[in-house]
């Protein structure tokens, strides 16, 4: 089978978009991981596929990550499905609404640069002392689409990303389903520098959206921070996340704007 494809980026976390709003494709676990695999497919941290909407949405998201599990959502991934399905109807819409696994997700274009309204994040727990790599983190917890733990560190540049982020990910307390890994330094009140370990890709990506988010909200409990936030991914953009003022810390009308661009088209055997 010969598969058309869209390759997009957004702040360093890449895609293969697939147009599949005709329900054509059936793809397996297998394609998908071997589409994401950067020695011998195109390459990328996750594929995204357009479909009909079913829930009131004007289209649906798929999202699947590299080891080709689908996931709920991503936050970087929501941003450059909203740019390519705006690049379907010839750039001409200036908002959409579409369906994920993790609830309506809403994008608005700028440009180059995409603003996604999240769904409500939840499950919020602060300061949960936990034993990783024989140390033990002071690690916060919140789903922000798919689940996040966070711990914020004095040196970013030396955290052992990749060990502290699969024990992390694996660890009994976040059991059955594991999850993502942050580690964020504060910069300054308001702004933080991140990295993540992401589920499904298993390995340190150069960002992550729903990351960013959680990042920024767990900031903002335990600082005060105002919105917006300002997130510095290791990819080198900085991205903004948005909020209300929570109650109780139930979170609304939030927000993620950066970048979603196009990096090339193309053809593959499967």
């Amino acid at each position: 089978m010969t598969l058309q494809f869209t390759k997009m980026n957004g702040a360093g976390n890449d895609f293969v978009m697939l147009d599949n709003r005709n329900l054509s494709l059936g793809l397996t676990k297998d394609q998908i991981e071997k589409l994401c695999d950067r020695h011998r497919g195109i390459g990328a941290d996750g594929l995204l596929c357009v479909e009909p909407a079913n829930e009131g949405g004007d289209f649906k998201m798929r999202y699947y990550n590299a080891d080709g599990g689908e996931a709920e959502m991503c936050g970087n991934g929501a941003r450059c499905f909203g740019r390519f399905v705006n690049h379907l109807h010839g750039d001409k819409l200036t908002k959409i609404n579409f369906e994920t696994l993790a609830g309506m997700i809403s994008a608005e274009f700028e440009g180059s640069q995409v603003r996604i309204n999240m769904s409500a994040p939840h499950g919020l727990n602060l300061a949960q002392k936990l034993h990783v790599a024989g140390t033990e983190l002071t690690v916060h917890s919140v789903n922000t689409g798919v689940p996040h733990a966070v711990v914020f560190v004095d040196d970013l540049e030396t955290v052992p990303v990749c060990e502290w982020g699969a024990g992390l990910r694996y660890h009994e307390a976040f059991k059955p389903k594991g999850t993502n890994a942050n580690f964020a330094k504060v910069i300054a009140p308001g702004s933080i520098s991140i990295r993540t370990y992401e589920r499904g890709v298993e390995d340190e990506t150069l960002a992550c959206g729903t990351g960013m988010v959680a990042c920024a909200l767990i900031h903002h409990e335990l600082t005060g921070a105002q919105s917006p936030v300002s997130v510095l991914v290791k990819g080198g953009d900085t991205l903004k996340v948005g909020f209300e003022e929570p109650h109780k810390s139930e979170y609304t009308n939030v927000t993620l704007f950066g970048p979603a661009d196009f990096v090339f088209q193309g053809t593959v055997q499967l």
